[in-house]
């Protein structure tokens, strides 16, 4: 060890390294679990599917669009917004 550190940084960055060791065990340990329950779940019987569920497409996952008609007033007010927007006004 050098002369310049004492004893304690030493002993602080192998008890870092140690406890950093131990939580990826730790860690792995609990996804190496959880992907054998996951598989094990799945399919829950051997008549049934095996395919996982379809996922909405991505015209599908947002609220419906809604559409309204206007009247010829209300199309010439929403024409004259739109013109006085355009010029900044």
């Amino acid at each position: 060890m050098p002369e310049h550190l004492s004893f304690l940084p030493a002993a602080g960055a192998a008890f870092l390294t140690l406890a950093c060791v131990a939580w990826l065990i730790g860690v792995t340990r609990m996804l190496r679990r959880f992907r054998a329950e996951a598989a094990m779940a799945w399919p829950a019987s051997p008549g049934e599917d095996t395919a996982l569920p379809a996922m909405p497409g991505p015209r599908e996952t947002g609220p419906r669009r809604e559409a309204v008609e206007l009247t010829p007033a209300e199309r010439e007010a929403f024409a004259g917004l739109v013109r006085r927007l355009d010029s900044g006004h």
